[in-house]
């Protein structure tokens, strides 16, 4: 059925050379008191108005970006026994999740001038331009941020993952942890040919708190003070509860 309306929408779309197509199985993902996570089906198809060209071949690149804000990494070192903060850099714009896909090995998907321009890669869509002079090794603190971030499941490359079928539908799954964080993700597609983006196509998808989780949001940002002393109450109950279940147990 999605392959059926693809190919009905790019039929339909003003003709152009090569023109990708997309779509997202859902256009929002809820965020609840129990979410451990959320996968997103994005597919899409390739409208051409002439036979298909086989060399060089097509491809297909596949980017989700989370919401984009600064970060500080530090550097830490040890002093006298303990691990303290030394040097820190500034990270202007790193997005809290990325996920890049493609149909084929990297190096075979984009250039590095095409990368450089549409940001696609991970070490691309990092902005850095505030690194002080004295510290010359400024790279290693955004390579240190990726690292981390690899490992937390927020960034995420799959090369050679995207089914690309006859050089016309396309479909990759990506997954989402259940540390993302809430707002706009944008979802970016990318065809390429001989290393050179000849289309691409952007969608967004939205990541919002529901139901409890909200409303305890909405009360720690508009009122701390209600929050803080309602957390106390929950903290007070809590260990009061588990003390008298002790006695209860003890005494029986």
């Amino acid at each position: 059925m999605i392959r059926a309306l693809l190919l009905l929408l790019a039929l339909t779309l003003p003709a152009r050379a090569e023109e990708v197509v997309m779509g997202l199985s859902r256009d929002s993902v809820a965020i609840t008191t129990d979410f451990n996570g959320s996968e997103v089906l994005i597919f899409g198809a390739v409208k051409r108005e002439a036979a298909i060209q086989a060399d060089p071949p097509l491809r297909v690149i596949v980017s989700v970006a989370g919401p984009v804000t600064p970060v500080t990494v530090w550097r830490k070192e040890r002093r006298l026994g303990i691990w303290v903060n030394t040097e820190a850099v500034e990270i202007d714009a790193a997005p809290s999740f990325y996920a890049v896909a493609s149909s084929a090995p990297w190096d075979e998907s984009i250039s590095e001038v095409e990368d450089l321009r549409h940001k696609v890669s991970i070490e691309r869509a990092i902005r850095s331009v505030g690194a002080p002079m004295a510290i010359a090794d400024s790279q290693s603190f955004t390579d240190a941020l990726i690292r981390v971030r690899e490992r937390a499941g927020l960034y995420k490359t799959f090369y050679d993952s995207v089914e690309f079928r006859e050089s016309t539908l396309f479909d990759v799954a990506i997954r989402m942890p259940a540390t993302i964080v809430e707002g706009t993700y944008t979802t970016r597609v990318f065809l390429t040919r001989g290393g050179t983006v000849v289309s691409q196509h952007a969608s967004t998808l939205e990541v919002r708190k529901v139901g409890l989780e909200r409303w305890l949001f909405n009360l720690s940002r508009n009122q701390s003070a209600l929050y803080g002393l309602l957390s106390l109450v929950i903290a007070i109950a809590a260990g009061w509860g588990a003390s008298a279940a002790f006695r209860a147990l003890k005494s029986g």
